[in-house]
């Protein structure tokens, strides 16, 4: 038979390939994270008619002859060059803005994808549209501190956050130089009990020396102070010579506060700590305050995702709580990655084993409402379309051609 037949025959089905890649690519190009192929050829073993000789004295080298086989497959690749963002408005549509991956695991079963189109289930876990679980990081119990450890993240549209006491309250504002000795300024702030309940404090700050002032957190009215200088404040603040305040007792300790009574006849106590805010004597301020912590019960009433993957919950109490954030994977190699259909890959010893981290940390930032539309250009598509049609057609006259070669060749003996 004629190499020649072979070789066109190797051209077709190359370029069948080709058709195969370029079709899935067009069939996806509305496909959200949908990373399109493409294939590349190198030309197949060549046979040696004649080697190479060197040259001599008397004459020169000679190349060698060699007649090609034909075409084979070089690479079918995976393109995971990014593409352009649509507006969705949705909070659970995401687009990663960088190289990383969303993690999603079903079972003990991990994979990764760039389609960010994600629901909650009945359960409250955030879930890809097959109900793969998105995966990430927890925060300690005081909701400030980032684990080390990513798992399934859970959004209970029921959750309630818990009231938290008032134990710290920072002394701030402004004291008027220029006060006369027993001037006093009261101001009411809110602190909230060990029951969650909230209650109105008068604080009065009384100026008692020219460089002292006492000051007195409830258990006395303004009356009170004013008909008597002997009555001594909780604290003391003074301002030294340089200019500079301190709060006595130094150390912050904390003082007994009695809000009043709760049903069983018992006293309401808080004992924070308080220290020195952002406070200074200015002449002419007549300001102070105090800054609580503490916050009541509250329902969560929405949450939303920051760029740096942090999943916050609003709460009915104006809180706001952290509830974890996105785990994001990135890859030595991303064209080594296996595609495993549903918009979804597995890692592969060609790939490189998974740096997951947080999302942010050189993995690239998460833009809410947004999802990322295929890397898939028709125009490209269609003009490589024609390239393998063209390239297709070429290979058939080889065969043809060749055919009619070896009909002359039966028809020599008639």
């Amino acid at each position: 038979m004629l190499r020649s037949m072979y070789s066109g025959i190797s051209g077709l089905r190359n370029f069948q390939t080709k058709l195969d890649v370029i079709g899935n690519n067009i069939a996806n190009v509305n496909t959200a994270g949908f990373k399109k192929g493409r294939v590349t050829f190198k030309d197949a073993m060549s046979q040696t008619i004649a080697g190479a000789s060197a040259s001599t004295d008397n004459r020169g080298g000679k190349n060698a002859m060699q007649v090609g086989l034909g075409s084979s497959l070089a690479s079918i690749d995976t393109i995971h060059t990014g593409s352009s963002l649509q507006s969705t408005n949705r909070p659970q549509d995401l687009s990663i803005e960088g190289d990383g991956y969303f993690v999603v695991k079903q079972g003990n079963a991990q994979y990764y994808t760039r389609a960010g189109n994600f629901y909650l289930d009945d359960k409250g876990a955030l879930v890809n549209g097959d109900g793969y679980k998105v995966q990430a990081y927890k925060y300690a119990a005081d909701g400030k501190t980032l684990t080390n450890n990513y798992g399934d993240v859970a959004i209970n549209v029921n959750a309630v956050l818990p009231a938290t006491p008032t134990d710290q309250i920072s002394v701030s504002g402004n004291l008027d130089v220029g006060a006369i000795e027993g001037t006093i300024i009261t101001q009411q702030i809110k602190v909230i009990d060990e029951k969650g309940k909230v209650h109105d404090l008068d604080v009065h700050y009384k100026k008692t020396s020219a460089d002292e002032w006492q000051v007195y957190y409830g258990g006395v009215t303004r009356k009170e102070l004013e008909d008597d200088d002997t009555i001594a404040g909780q604290l003391k603040i003074t301002v030294g010579t340089d200019g500079k305040l301190t709060l006595d007792p130094v150390d912050g300790s904390a003082i007994s506060i009695i809000l009043g009574k709760d049903e069983n006849d018992d006293d309401i106590e808080l004992k924070p700590k308080i220290a020195i805010g952002d406070i200074s004597v200015d002449k002419g301020g007549t300001t102070a305050f105090s800054d609580p912590n503490g916050y009541l019960e509250g329902k969560l009433e929405s949450f939303s995702i920051g760029a740096m993957g942090e999943i916050n919950g609003v709460y009915s109490n104006g809180e706001i709580a952290t509830l974890g954030r996105l785990a994001i994977a990135k890859f030595s190699n991303t064209s080594g990655l296996n595609k495993t259909g549903s918009n979804l890959f597995q890692e592969t010893i060609s790939s490189g084993t998974a740096n997951v981290g947080a999302a942010g940390d050189g993995r690239g930032t998460i833009a809410s409402g947004t999802l990322e539309m295929s890397n898939v250009d028709l125009s490209e598509e269609f003009t490589e379309m024609i390239t393998a049609q063209r390239g297709f057609q070429a290979n058939t006259r080889i065969i043809t051609t060749s055919d009619e070669i070896l009909q002359e060749l039966v028809n020599l003996k008639r």
